[in-house]
């Protein structure tokens, strides 16, 4: 198997799990009016909306903001495709595929919802360090330690 074809099939893997998990919750088991789901004192299941990126930053004011933010998402991800293309390794195949994937999840849900659906909360009482998150958040997370590590790690550079 090329490092193209494993960069996109993860890429669609985080892709299809993302949408699938989010469908399920959202519509499923309609989270919105159900709260809280306890599994645990560390983790608990909750629908909360993100129109911004990343602890709701940039939060998206209105139809232009909106489309900002979409179109910001899908130009990272054609971006990220065309890195992938030029991969060298198989874990930075990996990572990107991770890191497209996951963009591309939460870009899905900008267009269809007009923001992010979040749904994990990990936390400690009410210590909560990560705020609430998704699929395609954690998959963005590993491929950027994916790519760090191949980076720093498995592909020294020359001196």
């Amino acid at each position: 198997m090329s490092l193209r074809s494993s960069g996109l099939g993860i890429a669609a893997c985080v892709f299809f799990a993302d949408q699938a998990v989010k469908h399920i919750l959202i519509d499923g088991l309609d989270l919105g009016s159900r709260g809280p789901v306890a599994f645990g004192p560390w983790l608990d299941i909750v629908l909360a909306w993100n129109p911004g990126i990343s602890y709701s930053l940039f939060s998206a004011q209105g139809t232009a903001g909106w489309l900002a933010l979409l179109g910001l998402s899908l130009v990272a991800v054609a971006l990220l495709l065309v890195w992938l293309w030029r991969a060298r390794t198989l874990a930075s195949a990996i990572g990107l595929g991770a890191l497209a994937g996951g963009a591309l999840g939460n870009a899905c849900d900008r267009a269809i919802y007009g923001k992010v659906a979040d749904f994990i909360h990990l936390h400690l009482g009410t210590f909560s360090p990560f705020g609430v998150f998704n699929l395609a958040d954690i998959a963005i997370f590993a491929g950027v330690a994916l790519l760090l590590y191949d980076s720093l790690i498995l592909t020294p550079s020359a001196k």
